[in-house]
């Protein structure tokens, strides 16, 4: 097994281009998992380690623009004012596993589990993917297109992750069979964007990829009191908000649950988000 080692993005893909057999490789939480148990042998690994440029954040008029090598601790630790992708980055593994596991890793395996994705589903952000002399966009929900399976071309590199700021709260949360180190059962985003007085409602490990539940998120959109965030919705609005969202779910029966436990949890977590993201609106006011 070849290890090429770039120290710029250029590099990095100057050697993507000419091995597309090698396999890119940043933390490694996830893939060397596979190569240690012998599920994977790739003939190269592209160490992105070195690359500075994947490394860091910046906000700038009105938009944010993480790198792909950013670090989920880095991620906890430096960018509460998203509170969502804080809780998400929390939720990853252990501290040594968020000490080396980055965004762009979580979002290239593309695991339908991927805890960042729901967020990133949420935020309607775009994967910025580069090859050599070449720089493209693309929308979160073209990017991921099966279980572990995206549009990235053999000789592109996932390097930054971009949004539109939204000036509102928002919630993650997720239920596995234990606390820590897991991998979740069922997983939900919610945010509000009160400028557009629209909600996004993401949900993981509950389809082949995070989807959004655009029912759920119209009805909510047209049930909040948009205009007086002191008085709280109707029980029965969240209870329809969170049956609509369990109905955009299409779980599968598998070791970790079953779809009908999937489609329950979509439902209890929903409701508890939607709750949890308009206190946080009237603590606000």
């Amino acid at each position: 097994m070849d290890a090429l080692l770039p120290r710029t993005l250029e590099e990095a893909l100057a050697l993507r281009a000419a091995r597309p057999d090698a396999v890119p490789v940043n933390g490694g939480t996830d893939l060397m998992v596979a190569v240690n148990f012998g599920r994977a042998r790739p003939a190269a690994l592209l160490d992105l380690s070195r690359v500075e440029e994947l490394r860091g954040w910046r906000r700038e008029d009105g938009r944010m623009s993480v790198g792909a090598g950013t670090t989920f601790a880095r991620i906890a630790r430096e960018l509460g004012v998203f509170r969502p992708l804080v809780e998400a980055a929390r939720s990853v593994g252990s501290p040594q596993i968020r000490n080396r596991a980055t965004i762009g890793g979580n979002v290239c395996t593309a695991s339908p589990a991927g805890d960042a994705i729901p967020v990133l589903a949420a935020y309607g952000a775009e994967i910025v993917v580069a090859s050599p002399g070449r720089e493209r966009r693309v929308p979160w929900n073209e990017f991921f297109v099966g279980p572990k399976r995206t549009t990235l071309g053999p000789d592109e590199l996932a390097v930054r992750l971009e949004w539109r700021v939204t000036d509102g709260p928002g919630s993650f949360a997720k239920v596995g069979t234990r606390n820590a180190m897991v991998i979740a059962i069922a997983g939900v985003c919610l945010q509000l964007d009160p400028a557009s007085r629209a909600v996004r409602l993401a949900l993981g490990s509950v389809a082949p990829t995070v989807v959004r539940a655009p029912a759920a998120e119209e009805f909510a959109a047209g049930a909040i009191p948009w205009d007086d965030p002191e008085r709280p919705l109707g029980a029965s609005d969240v209870s329809e908000f969170g049956q609509l969202a369990a109905t955009a779910a299409s779980p599968i029966d598998d070791v970790r649950g079953s779809a009908a436990y999937r489609r329950h949890t979509v439902d209890v977590l929903a409701r508890r988000a939607l709750e949890w993201t308009l206190e946080d609106r009237r603590a606000a006011a």
